[in-house]
């Protein structure tokens, strides 16, 4: 599995961004594909997912109502719509995929990674 994140940079706080995953070499229709963040200094957490199956989404508390994800199946893309971005927002974001699996979205049940795309929001 080949994952490719684009679509970082700098914005003011209150603006908006969309990072973009192109997503390659799936062997299953079942999966979960998500993005993730990490920010200097922190651990690295979950930021939204969905699967593959029935678009089921999850979003962590700090973007639920802000950001937005969706994928375009025929482009084997997913996408992070984010908006009213936040100085906390701030972080290097990955996207992510694993073979399907219903329980929760820990960045270590995640198998395949992409290399990050730099978020900041700054003024």
């Amino acid at each position: 599995v080949q994952l490719q994140a684009s679509g970082g940079g700098l914005v003011q706080p209150g603006g908006s961004l969309k990072l973009s995953c192109a997503a390659s070499g799936f062997t299953s229709d079942y999966y979960n594909i998500g993005w993730f963040r990490q920010a200097p200094g922190k651990a690295r957490e979950r930021v939204s997912c969905i699967s593959s199956d029935d678009g089921t989404t999850y979003y962590t508390e700090s973007v639920k109502g802000r950001f937005t994800i969706t994928r375009d199946n025929a482009k084997n893309t997913l996408y992070l719509q984010m908006n009213n971005l936040k100085p906390e927002d701030t972080a290097t974001y990955y996207c992510a995929a694993r073979p399907y699996y219903s329980g929760p979205h820990y960045p270590n049940t995640y198998s395949y990674w992409g290399q990050g795309t730099l978020v900041t929001v700054s003024s």
